[in-house]
């Protein structure tokens, strides 16, 4: 009798387990994966944003990629990467010799040269050249071997390699000093893009040639872009999309249940933040510092925390946040509570004519970009300092304006592009920084090319924490919240929780019907 037992509870497990294996159909289904990101450009020299990058990452390789929840890149279409000799200005790497684009050549050291210089030599205004500002040539050894020459010591060199500004594109299919127009993509990431549709969606299939740090690709996934939250909310409510991400409408995301047995939901902290930049030329009304640490004296994080957001985000107080090495409270060490005195003692000492009068701008279908914008509006304007003219605008028209220095004030999300401080100290105050606010401190300058020399990156903290206290007095930039990550999918889906995890890549290959 035992043993009858024995066999049928056997046969019952092998039964359940049959079932929760992905049958031949399953494996071949299509999961949609519904998102409001845009993409600028399916050129890697010519976009610098979370929803281009998201589809890099699937698209094309880089030489390091990162694994889910890693701090340290991994070999993807690399077989390693190190540093030679001292001085962290010599990085040489060795290609993997079975990766092929779509054409049938072979990935080469060329083509690793063509890219990286082509990002630097087109230096788009929405591009990512200025993560490479410490990269001053490359060589292709041989067929497998490529060296970065870096005019700098640079740990975090590395770590730029493994995001979408490190793409690896075919030289023979992208134009030298310019950046391929149309719909195509030549690289040779787990997905090849079969259909593209601006603004709409974008249909990858597993690329059969595909050899590098995964084991296996993943299922064929349509991605379909929303023009903002509520679209995104109507058509997982009514099942177009087997997974939303970044991002439903925040009162969606507070009454998510990981209990309820019709979906699958992961909630886990991120890198993700969001400023309020400020032009700091001196045809802006906010050129003067004085001016603009009378309006850190008026933002109220926490009211923009519950009253926009339900309290899906969390209140920031500096430049980089909290989980990441070197994070202060710089902002709440200065500005500790919503002052209008203080406020209007600045002003009064900056000799300027109230009510400050400035514009305010946030890309259309963001998020919660418009309520956001109100609420801040509403805390700037309170005792007749300020008035603020908001605006918004159609995403590309909105990366462009804020390059070329068109507005006073504009709200942006900044998705870390490695897990390292470093990613937040360039790109956003650096000289020239990609957020184009005209900031520029010689001391801030020195503390981050300092920083970069640190292998052991615990010890660049110190100089963290000044570019932070410096930044603060300056305020070049308002810290506003720091994001929790939220993907939401059916219950038939799995591989959620690996989707996107702070490290700048996009898991679609970790997507699996259940």
């Amino acid at each position: 009798m035992r043993i009858l037992v024995t066999l049928l509870v056997l046969v019952v497990a092998g039964i359940g387990g049959w079932q929760l294996l992905p049958s031949q159909d399953d494996k071949n289904r299509t999961i949609t994966v519904g998102t409001t990101d845009a993409v600028t450009s399916l050129d890697p020299a010519g976009a610098y944003d979370a929803g281009s990058w998201a589809l890099f990452s699937n698209v094309f390789q880089t030489l390091l990629t990162f694994e889910p929840g890693g701090v340290q890149p991994v070999p993807d279409a690399a077989k390693s990467c190190t540093f030679e000799g001292g001085g962290l200005k010599t990085y040489r790497c060795t290609l993997r010799d079975d990766i092929t684009f779509p054409s049938g050549r072979k990935l080469t050291a060329a083509d690793v040269k063509y890219s990286f210089e082509r990002v630097k030599r087109i230096n788009s205004d929405v591009g990512p050249a200025s993560l490479f500002s410490t990269l001053g040539s490359v060589t292709a050894d041989s067929a497998t071997t490529v060296t970065f020459h870096l005019s700098s010591p640079d740990a975090t060199f590395p770590l730029k390699v493994a995001t979408g500004a490190g793409s690896i594109v075919d030289k023979d299919a992208y134009p030298a000093r310019a950046l391929r127009t149309g719909d195509g993509v030549d690289g040779t990431g787990p997905y090849t893009l079969t259909s593209y549709t601006k603004d709409r969606k974008a249909v990858l299939a597993p690329y059969a040639k595909y050899a590098g740090y995964l084991g296996e690709t993943g299922r064929p996934i349509e991605l379909r872009y929303y023009a903002d939250s509520g679209q995104l909310q109507n058509a997982w409510r009514h099942k177009q999309v087997d997974v939303a991400t970044r991002t439903l409408p925040p009162q969606v995301l507070s009454e998510l249940n990981p209990s309820d047995p019709t979906q699958r939901v992961t909630e886990s902290d991120s890198s993700e933040t969001r400023n309020l930049y400020l032009n700091t030329r001196s045809a802006s009304p906010l050129h003067d510092a004085r001016v603009r640490r009378a309006m850190a004296w008026l933002v109220n994080r926490e009211e923009l925390a519950a009253k926009v957001y339900d309290g899906t985000v969390d209140p920031l107080y500096s430049l980089i946040p909290t989980g990441i090495i070197g994070h202060t409270t710089s902002f709440f060490d200065t500005y500790p509570t919503q002052n209008a005195k203080k406020a209007r003692e600045l002003l009064t000492q900056a000799g300027v004519s109230l009510p400050v009068r400035f514009t305010l701008g946030y890309g259309k279908g963001r998020g919660a970009g418009a309520e956001e914008s109100a609420e801040l509006k509403q805390q700037l304007e309170k005792g007749g300092l300020f008035k603020v003219d908001v605006q918004g605008y159609e995403w590309t028209d909105f990366q462009k304006r804020w390059a070329a220095g068109k507005m006073d004030a504009w709200a942006v999300g900044w998705v870390a592009d490695y897990p390292d401080p470093d990613t937040f100290g360039s790109p956003l105050v650096g000289t020239g920084s990609t957020m184009s606010t005209g900031y520029s401190n010689k001391a801030v300058d020195a503390l981050i090319t300092d920083s970069q020399q640190y292998a052991d990156r615990s010890r660049a903290s110190n100089d963290f924490r000044a570019i932070q206290g410096d930044v603060a007095a300056d305020v070049p930039l308002i810290p506003l919240w720091q994001r929790k990550e939220y993907v939401v999918s059916t219950e038939d889906v799995g591989g959620g929780q690996y989707l996107s995890d702070g490290t700048g890549v996009f898991r679609l290959w970790r997507l699996q019907w259940i």
